[in-house]
Protein backbone atom coordinates (compact mmCIF):
# COMPACT_ATOMS: atom_id res chain seq x y z
CA UNK A 1 0.00 0.00 0.00
CA UNK A 2 1.15 3.40 -0.50
CA UNK A 3 1.77 5.98 1.90
CA UNK A 4 -0.08 9.07 1.53
CA UNK A 5 0.91 10.85 5.23
CA UNK A 6 1.49 14.46 4.55
CA UNK A 7 -1.27 14.45 1.88
CA UNK A 8 -4.31 16.36 2.64
CA UNK A 9 -7.30 15.29 0.44
CA UNK A 10 -10.58 17.01 0.27
CA UNK A 11 -13.76 14.80 0.31
CA UNK A 12 -16.64 17.15 -1.79
CA UNK A 13 -20.01 15.97 -0.91
CA UNK A 14 -23.66 17.09 0.25
CA UNK A 15 -26.94 15.22 1.10
CA UNK A 16 -27.45 12.06 -0.56
CA UNK A 17 -24.24 11.11 -1.47
CA UNK A 18 -24.09 7.34 -1.68
CA UNK A 19 -22.79 5.89 1.65
CA UNK A 20 -20.29 3.03 0.71
CA UNK A 21 -18.55 5.50 -1.88
CA UNK A 22 -17.86 8.32 0.25
CA UNK A 23 -16.89 5.65 3.41
CA UNK A 24 -14.78 3.23 1.71
CA UNK A 25 -12.57 5.81 0.24
CA UNK A 26 -11.98 8.10 3.24
CA UNK A 27 -11.24 4.73 4.91
CA UNK A 28 -8.95 3.67 2.68
CA UNK A 29 -7.20 7.44 2.42
CA UNK A 30 -6.78 7.51 6.17
CA UNK A 31 -5.51 4.00 6.42
CA UNK A 32 -2.89 5.23 3.86
CA UNK A 33 -1.72 8.17 6.26
CA UNK A 34 -3.95 11.00 4.19
CA UNK A 35 -5.75 13.72 6.15
CA UNK A 36 -9.18 13.68 4.62
CA UNK A 37 -11.60 17.05 5.32
CA UNK A 38 -15.59 16.56 3.78
CA UNK A 39 -15.89 19.59 2.23
CA UNK A 40 -20.24 20.40 1.88
CA UNK A 41 -22.34 23.42 1.05
CA UNK A 42 -23.47 23.85 4.79
CA UNK A 43 -21.45 23.22 7.77
CA UNK A 44 -22.92 20.56 10.28
CA UNK A 45 -23.41 16.88 8.91
CA UNK A 46 -24.73 15.78 5.79
CA UNK A 47 -26.26 12.40 5.17
CA UNK A 48 -25.55 9.69 3.14
CA UNK A 49 -27.82 6.96 1.17
CA UNK A 50 -27.50 3.47 1.53
CA UNK A 51 -30.13 1.00 -0.21
CA UNK A 52 -32.80 2.93 -0.85
CA UNK A 53 -32.70 4.59 2.26
CA UNK A 54 -31.08 7.69 4.10
CA UNK A 55 -27.70 6.22 5.53
CA UNK A 56 -25.29 7.37 8.40
CA UNK A 57 -24.25 11.26 8.95
CA UNK A 58 -20.89 12.51 8.48
CA UNK A 59 -19.54 15.78 9.60
CA UNK A 60 -18.44 18.09 7.74
CA UNK A 61 -15.17 19.80 8.21
CA UNK A 62 -15.41 22.71 5.81
CA UNK A 63 -17.61 24.63 3.73
CA UNK A 64 -16.95 24.45 0.35
CA UNK A 65 -17.45 28.55 -0.21
CA UNK A 66 -14.22 28.69 2.10
CA UNK A 67 -12.24 26.09 0.76
CA UNK A 68 -9.72 26.46 -1.08
CA UNK A 69 -8.20 23.63 -3.75
CA UNK A 70 -4.60 25.40 -2.93
CA UNK A 71 -4.64 23.67 0.32
CA UNK A 72 -5.27 20.17 -0.93
CA UNK A 73 -3.37 17.10 -2.84
CA UNK A 74 -6.27 15.56 -4.27
CA UNK A 75 -9.93 15.62 -4.52
CA UNK A 76 -12.45 12.98 -4.46
CA UNK A 77 -16.01 12.97 -5.57
CA UNK A 78 -18.69 10.25 -3.96
CA UNK A 79 -21.52 9.65 -6.35
CA UNK A 80 -24.88 8.69 -5.23
CA UNK A 81 -27.82 10.68 -7.87
CA UNK A 82 -28.74 13.72 -5.32
CA UNK A 83 -25.47 14.34 -4.06
CA UNK A 84 -23.38 15.80 -7.43
CA UNK A 85 -26.93 17.08 -8.58
CA UNK A 86 -26.85 19.51 -5.60
CA UNK A 87 -23.07 20.12 -6.12
CA UNK A 88 -23.15 20.46 -10.12
CA UNK A 89 -25.39 23.99 -9.21
CA UNK A 90 -22.86 25.63 -6.78
CA UNK A 91 -20.63 27.91 -7.86
CA UNK A 92 -18.47 27.39 -5.29
CA UNK A 93 -18.25 24.19 -5.65
CA UNK A 94 -17.57 23.89 -9.41
CA UNK A 95 -15.22 26.66 -8.75
CA UNK A 96 -13.62 24.41 -6.11
CA UNK A 97 -13.39 21.30 -8.41
CA UNK A 98 -12.44 23.32 -11.11
CA UNK A 99 -8.87 24.67 -9.26
CA UNK A 100 -7.91 20.54 -9.00
CA UNK A 101 -7.70 20.89 -12.59
CA UNK A 102 -5.89 23.83 -12.79
CA UNK A 103 -3.47 22.88 -10.73
CA UNK A 104 -3.37 19.45 -12.35
CA UNK A 105 -3.71 17.47 -9.40
CA UNK A 106 -5.75 13.95 -9.01
CA UNK A 107 -9.34 13.95 -8.96
CA UNK A 108 -11.38 10.75 -8.06
CA UNK A 109 -14.82 10.08 -9.07
CA UNK A 110 -16.96 7.33 -8.27
CA UNK A 111 -20.40 6.49 -10.30
CA UNK A 112 -22.45 9.83 -10.69
CA UNK A 113 -19.84 12.00 -9.37
CA UNK A 114 -17.89 12.69 -12.62
CA UNK A 115 -21.13 15.13 -13.06
CA UNK A 116 -19.88 17.87 -11.04
CA UNK A 117 -16.96 17.67 -13.25
CA UNK A 118 -18.98 18.34 -16.50
CA UNK A 119 -19.33 21.95 -15.14
CA UNK A 120 -15.98 22.32 -14.66
CA UNK A 121 -15.56 22.72 -18.63
CA UNK A 122 -12.37 20.96 -18.44
CA UNK A 123 -13.08 16.97 -19.42
CA UNK A 124 -12.86 17.39 -23.47
CA UNK A 125 -10.36 14.48 -24.37
CA UNK A 126 -10.55 12.98 -21.24
CA UNK A 127 -11.22 9.24 -21.19
CA UNK A 128 -13.38 8.36 -18.23
CA UNK A 129 -16.02 5.91 -17.02
CA UNK A 130 -19.04 6.32 -14.80
CA UNK A 131 -22.14 5.18 -13.71
CA UNK A 132 -24.22 4.18 -17.16
CA UNK A 133 -26.83 6.65 -17.19
CA UNK A 134 -24.31 9.80 -16.84
CA UNK A 135 -22.43 8.08 -20.27
CA UNK A 136 -24.23 10.63 -22.42
CA UNK A 137 -23.96 13.44 -20.44
CA UNK A 138 -19.63 12.85 -20.31
CA UNK A 139 -19.37 12.43 -24.12
CA UNK A 140 -21.59 15.33 -24.76
CA UNK A 141 -18.26 17.23 -22.47
CA UNK A 142 -16.35 15.56 -24.89
CA UNK A 143 -15.41 12.55 -22.93
CA UNK A 144 -13.99 9.34 -24.93
CA UNK A 145 -16.14 7.29 -22.35
CA UNK A 146 -15.51 3.79 -21.70
CA UNK A 147 -17.21 1.07 -19.57
CA UNK A 148 -14.49 -0.23 -17.07
CA UNK A 149 -13.98 -0.99 -13.67
CA UNK A 150 -11.35 1.86 -13.05
CA UNK A 151 -9.82 4.52 -15.40
CA UNK A 152 -6.66 6.84 -14.83
CA UNK A 153 -6.45 9.47 -17.48
CA UNK A 154 -3.16 11.96 -16.17
CA UNK A 155 -4.43 12.17 -12.34
CA UNK A 156 -8.29 11.80 -13.19
CA UNK A 157 -9.64 8.27 -11.58
CA UNK A 158 -12.82 7.50 -12.35
CA UNK A 159 -15.14 3.86 -11.50
CA UNK A 160 -18.53 3.17 -12.26
CA UNK A 161 -20.61 1.61 -9.16
CA UNK A 162 -19.51 0.59 -5.51
CA UNK A 163 -18.52 -2.29 -7.21
CA UNK A 164 -15.41 -1.21 -8.55
CA UNK A 165 -14.46 1.09 -4.88
CA UNK A 166 -11.50 -1.82 -4.10
CA UNK A 167 -9.77 -0.92 -7.29
CA UNK A 168 -11.17 2.81 -7.33
CA UNK A 169 -9.43 3.30 -4.15
CA UNK A 170 -6.63 1.45 -4.97
CA UNK A 171 -6.16 3.58 -8.27
CA UNK A 172 -6.89 6.73 -6.33
CA UNK A 173 -4.23 6.02 -3.84
CA UNK A 174 -1.96 5.44 -6.55
CA UNK A 175 -2.77 8.88 -8.35
CA UNK A 176 -2.48 10.82 -4.94
CA UNK A 177 1.03 9.66 -4.14
CA UNK A 178 2.16 10.57 -7.45
CA UNK A 179 0.61 13.97 -6.63
CA UNK A 180 0.40 16.69 -9.31
CA UNK A 181 0.42 15.77 -12.71
CA UNK A 182 1.93 17.60 -15.81
CA UNK A 183 -0.93 18.21 -18.22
Amino acid sequence: MQNLNGKKVAVLATNGFEQSELQVPVDALKQAGAQVDIVSLKPGTIKGWKDKNWGDEVNVDKIVSEANAQDYDALVLPGGVMNPDQLRQDQDAVSFVGGFFEDNKPIAAICHGPWTLIETGELKGRKMTSYPSIKTDLINAGVDWVDEEVVVDNGLVTSRTPKDLPAFCEKMIEEISEGVHQG
